[in-house]
Formats: C-alpha cells, sequence, structure tokens
C-alpha cells in the first residue's frame, strides 16, 4: 500500500493538494454502499450455517470485518472445529491492526475516541482514508465510510438472515462467495510490488492445495505462512546476490595485484 502523509489542516490550505469535502463524502458513501450490501449474503451464508439470529447479528456488531466473518461461518458450515474456525477468522483479522498503526498517525484522534474508532478499522475504510492528502479529508473519508458500512452491514446482515429459509440453499445461489470477492477486489490494488504479490500467489497456494487434504480452517492458518516464507526466499536471494558480488570483487582485485606483480617483475 502506497505511503502517504497527512499534515494538519490550517487556515489557508486548500490550494494545492487539497481535495473538497463533497468528493470525499462521494467516494466514501459509494464504497460504504457498495460493501455495506454485502451483509446480506453474510447473514444468509451465517444462517444456513447453523448459526442463529443473535449470533449472526452479534458476529457483525462486534466483529465488523468481513473477511474473517465469511471464514468463520464458511469453515463451521464445512464441519471444522469452532476453535479451529475462531483462529482462522482471528488471523485474517490481525491485518486491521497494521491498518490501525498507520491511522492512528493520519487521524490524531483524541484518546477517548480512539477505542470506538479502532471498531471502524478495516479495509474499506483504511483504503478510503490513505487515499486523501489532507487530514481533514483523511478524517471525513474513514468516519463516512465506516458509519455507512456500519449501519448498512448490519442492518442487511439482519435482513440476510430473516430471509435465509426463503432463499433455500446458499450455495445454490452462490452467496457463500460474496464477501471473499469483494475482499479480494479490495485486495488487488494493494498489491504493487512483486513481494506482495508473491505472498498472496503463495498464499493461494498454500491455502487452495491444500483444502482437501487438512480439515475445514486449518489452510486458512497454514496461509498465514506465505510471509514469512517469501520474505525468507528473498534474504537468502539477496545474500546469495551480495555473496556473488563480494567473490566476483575479489577475483577482480585478486587479478589487479598480479597485474601490479607482473609489472614490477617486468621493470
Amino acid at each position: 500500500m502506497t505511503e502517504q502523509t497527512a499534515l494538519p489542516d490550517a487556515p489557508g490550505t486548500e490550494g494545492a493538494g487539497a481535495k473538497p469535502d463533497a468528493a470525499v463524502v462521494r467516494d466514501a458513501l459509494g464504497v460504504g454502499v457498495a460493501v455495506g450490501l454485502s451483509g446480506f449474503a453474510f447473514g444468509v451464508t451465517s444462517a444456513g450455517s447453523g448459526l442463529t439470529l443473535a449470533q449472526t447479528c452479534a458476529l457483525s456488531l462486534l466483529v465488523f470485518t468481513g473477511a474473517s466473518q465469511f471464514a468463520l461461518v464458511g469453515a463451521l458450515a464445512a464441519g471444522g472445529n469452532p476453535l479451529t474456525a475462531a483462529a482462522g477468522a482471528f488471523f485474517l483479522g490481525v491485518r486491521n491492526a497494521f491498518y490501525g498503526l498507520r491511522l492512528s498517525q493520519l487521524l490524531a484522534l483524541p484518546r477517548a475516541v480512539r477505542p470506538f474508532a479502532a471498531q471502524w478499522v478495516i479495509d474499506e475504510t483504511a483504503a478510503v482514508a490513505l487515499a486523501q492528502p489532507t487530514r481533514r479529508a483523511v478524517r471525513i473519508g474513514f468516519t463516512v465510510t465506516g458509519l455507512t458500512l456500519y449501519v448498512l452491514w448490519n442492518l442487511t446482515t439482519l435482513l440476510g438472515a430473516l430471509g435465509a429459509e426463503a432463499i433455500g440453499d446458499t450455495d445454490a445461489w452462490g452467496l457463500d462467495a460474496a464477501g471473499p470477492a469483494v475482499f479480494l477486489a479490495l485486495l488487488a490494488p494493494m498489491l504493487k510490488d512483486t513481494t506482495e504479490r508473491a505472498v498472496a500467489a503463495v498464499a493461494v497456494l498454500l491455502g487452495l492445495g491444500l483444502l482437501p487434504v487438512l480439515p475445514a480452517g486449518v489452510p486458512v492458518l497454514v496461509a498465514a505462512l506465505a510471509a514469512p516464507l517469501v520474505l525468507w526466499a528473498r534474504g537468502r536471494r539477496a545474500g546469495g546476490a551480495e555473496d556473488d558480488g563480494a567473490a566476483r570483487g575479489a577475483v577482480k582485485d585478486d587479478c589487479a595485484v598480479r597485474g601490479a606483480a607482473e609489472g614490477e617483475d617486468g621493470r
């Protein structure tokens, strides 16, 4: 993800680089509404996985991170152990902590507000906030996206859970894939360098490759090893390149010494 710095806003800073509040609100609403509607798919999938209406709504109210919620109910629906399913959902949710580290600097919110804002630190709010040029725009984007998404996600979760019986088999409708599809659509533009793409590719290979042989929920945990594996391989390659460079340098130095010696002998 491209790093940018939002400076404190001050009177007279509406010039170059500033973004109209209306444009920020429009972008934030677009993301919040588009993603918030997919809460319906989660509600249907969760109810179809055997969770009660109260459990389904509690997940959206308290957890509020779509990828983790879908991972949890998907593992449970496949017959996975509840602890394993929860662990997989937890590891997917850990990424939000890293978003929070960056957003805390950009938002610079009062201490009393931070615990409440933390509930809205997810992929969508981070994507909108990090795209803004000023602190004011960051705060507007984060707040509007978070509020819109939280309200819509929980409302559509309730509607989806209530309408699960009328819809019937969620697999036939493909609703169980809606959440992951939205998550991937948000993630794909963030994979900007070779290392990030390699981590994503290895994670996919691990997750899909181990799906037939490991219990439900476990492949997600194993896929988390993609990042350290890629970084380790990258470190080895960099170390090898340095060794090769040092070896070539040593050969050149040796040749230079020999040449100088031969020149001395000639004189």
